[in-house]
């Protein structure tokens, strides 16, 4: 359904991402931040699944500014692989990138959320408190809890699995103490990347109330 596209950063930096568009008048658009697995063929559907929502969806290539069109798989070599090109990544980089895909949309889009996963849940965070979108989504962001001081700009709502180990009580907690009014879902039994059916962690019941919620969430907040 989408395409690859290239785009350029406030820093002149030209990177590429996946862009999908709905057969309609768009309800919005959602900007879909990468797992440590770089826009793979899973973000890719992802995208393509907001698509058929409704809305535009965008996926940046965050990974391109230390190697360009890395697409991983979910083994041990390729886990180790996103763990050390993210290690290269910094925080506002990935925001800037993030934002020059929004901008490519928002004319078209009107207004537009930001939507992440694993790596790209805590992006979704930072987005939301040092940004300028609509609404956010974080699906499982590790990092999360280090910037649970940050106030979000936009309305934001977090997706966590009870099983996932990267993600303790103590974090979850942390979130919820230092912003109170997020709505943090849990979801009994799920462990990190729930979302992901490429994945041995998937999680269906999970993932598709999760994704329920995101799209009442959406329609309350984009369109």
């Amino acid at each position: 359904m989408g395409q690859m596209v290239k785009l350029k950063s406030n820093d002149g930096f030209e990177f590429g991402a996946y862009r999908a568009d709905p057969a309609g008048k768009p309800k919005g658009g959602v900007v879909i931040i990468q797992e440590i697995f770089g826009v793979n063929k899973h973000i890719k559907e992802v995208c393509d699944g907001y698509a058929k929502d409704g809305y535009i969806a965008i996926a940046p290539a965050l990974f391109d500014r230390v190697e360009r069109d890395l697409e991983l798989g979910y083994s041990p070599e390729d886990q180790e692989k996103g763990k050390t090109t993210r290690a290269k990544l910094n925080w506002e980089n990935s925001l800037a990138d993030s934002q020059a895909a929004a901008q490519s949309i928002r004319d078209a889009a009107g207004k537009v959320a930001i939507i992440g996963y694993c790596f790209g849940g805590s992006v979704a965070w930072l987005g939301a408190t040092r940004c300028n979108y609509d609404a956010s989504v974080s699906y499982y962001g590790g990092n999360a809890a280090d910037f649970a001081n940050e106030k979000p700009k936009c309305p934001i709502i977090c997706h966590i699995g009870t099983e996932d180990k990267g993600i303790g009580p103590d974090k979850v907690e942390k979130i919820k103490q230092g912003q109170p009014q997020v709505p943090v879902y849990l979801y009994e039994g799920a462990g990190h990347g729930f979302n992901c059916d490429h994945r041995g962690s998937y999680n269906e019941a999970a993932a598709k109330t999760a994704r329920s919620r995101t799209l009442d969430f959406l329609k309350q907040h984009i369109g």
